[in-house]
């Protein structure tokens, strides 16, 4: 008895190709930029191997070496000078992000993400603005409505400097809305924006916390980023979002939820974009450092896995990496 159905007749070499149902590509990447305001130097970030912060002047070279590489997209983070409760360096004209939008959008052709959110910027760490009592006795730890404003002023400065789209990270209840509503009045109706819609309280952050200098100096963000345990609520998570003008929804980290990334294709007519976090990338050049696995080969494989789950669009640190070899 022979088997009639035979799969492996379509993995030959010369039909695998022509068959392959998923496709990686440069133009799918999104590529993280930190810019550093305390620094004249670039450094090295020591948890992300080939990362570096770099100064605002080096801003647009360092966005030119991505585009080099054929990615188009860049995601910009900040770390600013100074911190207070409230952020106010996030929102700030010539505060370290605006600044390089200015030069970045002035010089090169690159689509500019910029990143919402006032962990970064706060001396506390969080995400907004604290209860009272959040570092000994937190109840939500982040105060949702009065951080909508800030929120929304963070994005409309960035819209001013010349940001193409804005990525709200923050967790905040009704921050695509807040943000929407006054990047409009603020007469930006043409700035895109990308919500963090599914953005999970994971231990895959790590190294990103390093390079941003965006750590609580208290408690963690149970209060308002999701449960790893939850699937449904993510659903629920991305239709107010999309219900209050998100033009793409995100789910952050990405391997981890691949499910999360499935189940927003199948349940929304919009792009859906995926965050390959710090954590997923530090593990890989750990792993091919100790001569365990093949950097390249899993880096790519990672990648295509959110592309086959869904996903339209990746943020990743592999961005250039793999890009020159797509």
């Amino acid at each position: 008895m022979y088997p009639p159905d035979r799969p492996r007749r379509l993995r030959t070499d010369g039909i695998r190709p022509l068959v392959s149902e998923s496709s990686l590509s440069a133009s799918d990447l999104v590529a993280p930029v930190f810019v550093d305001a305390t620094t004249d130097e670039r450094v090295p970030i020591e948890s992300m191997p080939g990362h570096e912060r770099v100064p605002v002047e080096e801003a647009v070279a360092r966005v030119e070496e991505v585009r080099e590489t054929g990615v188009e997209a860049v995601i910009l983070f900040g770390i600013p000078t100074s911190k207070d409760a409230t952020g106010s360096r996030a929102y700030a004209e010539d505060g370290v992000v605006q600044r390089a939008m200015r030069a970045i959008t002035a010089d090169t052709d690159a689509y500019v993400i910029g990143d919402v959110c006032l962990c970064e910027y706060t001396d506390h760490g969080h995400c907004g603005v604290v209860e009272s009592d959040a570092a000994t006795d937190p109840r939500l730890t982040v105060r949702n409505d009065e951080t909508l404003d800030l929120l929304a002023r963070t994005a409309v400065s960035q819209a001013d400097a010349g940001a193409d789209m804005v990525a709200p990270s923050a967790m905040t209840d009704g921050q695509v809305g807040a943000i929407r509503e006054a990047l409009d009045d603020a007469g930006h109706e043409s700035v895109a924006l990308m919500s963090y819609a599914a953005k999970y309280e994971s231990a895959f952050y790590g190294p990103f916390r390093d390079a941003a200098d965006g750590a609580p100096a208290f408690g963690d963000r149970r209060h308002y980023q999701m449960d790893p345990a939850n699937r449904r609520e993510a659903l629920r998570e991305a239709r107010l979002d999309a219900e209050e003008g998100a033009d793409v929804l995100m789910v952050k980290p990405g391997l981890p939820y691949l499910d999360i990334v499935a189940d927003l294709r199948r349940e929304f007519d919009r792009p859906i974009a995926a965050y390959n976090v710090s954590g997923e990338y530090a593990m890989l050049h750990a792993a091919a450092e100790k001569g365990w696995l093949d950097l390249e080969a899993t880096a790519h494989e990672s990648l295509l896995s959110l592309k086959r789950a869904g996903a339209d669009l990746i943020v990743t640190y592999f961005a250039e990496e793999l890009a020159e070899r797509l």
